[in-house]
């Protein structure tokens, strides 16, 4: 459900909103922010997969020593497909890109996908004296705890609390500096309180954010 990073191990560490298979504009991104594969650390807010032109190469990103990343309710989605037999709410959902690819890279993406049921739920980041939490949707709670019990569909799904945000209402989360969630697409990244949402739509046509967390 948890997993613990020690940003001391790295040189500089980044957080990317969602990226629905938009592998050529990370990279592009990267290569903009002189990333160091040896020495940087990129952190990802899940949704690596769908409705984009690349699940598969997003999906391969885990192999990567510079790349983490959380659970999204897109990886949820296609494990669900592959342990029930049934892909119709997954190709509903921008999934159809799996049966277009050829045997061998089925066979690659299913290898992948398989690892995505190891991925955490939420990752709890420490650099220097800040502590920063990553979910998809939501940490449903007032105050984060580490290795607190909390629904898992709802730190997958759960959007109540940034539409209240939006609204103008609600509060911060406490126990933690700083909390970055993707999830919905928006026009661009909002903050408010100790919360950031950073899906800011990349496979919509919208931009692909990253922001530098050290």
């Amino acid at each position: 459900m948890y997993k613990r990073i020690d940003g001391s191990d790295w040189r500089h560490i980044w957080v990317v909103g969602d990226l629905h298979g938009c592998h050529h504009l990370l990279m592009q991104c990267l290569r903009e922010r002189h990333f160091d594969p040896y020495s940087d650390l990129l952190l990802c807010v899940g949704d690596l997969i769908d409705r984009g032109p690349d699940s598969l190469h997003c999906l391969q990103l885990m192999q990567k020593p510079w790349f983490k990343t959380v659970r999204g309710n897109h990886e949820q989605m296609a494990l669900d497909a592959l342990r029930d037999r049934d892909r119709g709410m997954w190709q509903l959902n921008g999934g159809n890109w799996f049966t277009a690819l050829d045997e061998q890279e089925q066979q690659q993406a299913l290898q992948a996908l398989h690892h995505c049921d190891e991925l955490p739920y939420i990752m709890e980041l420490h650099c220097g004296e800040s502590v920063h939490v990553i979910a998809h949707a939501d940490y449903p709670s007032a105050e984060y705890q580490w290795g607190k019990a909390v629904d898992r569909e709802s730190v997958l799904w759960r959007r109540d609390r940034l539409n209240q945000l939006l609204d103008g209402k609600g509060e911060g989360i406490s126990g933690a500096d700083h909390f970055w969630f993707g999830h919905t697409p928006l026009k661009q990244r909002f903050n408010r309180f100790n919360l950031h949402y950073i899906d800011t739509g990349a496979v919509f046509s919208g931009e692909l954010t990253l922001v530098q967390l050290q």
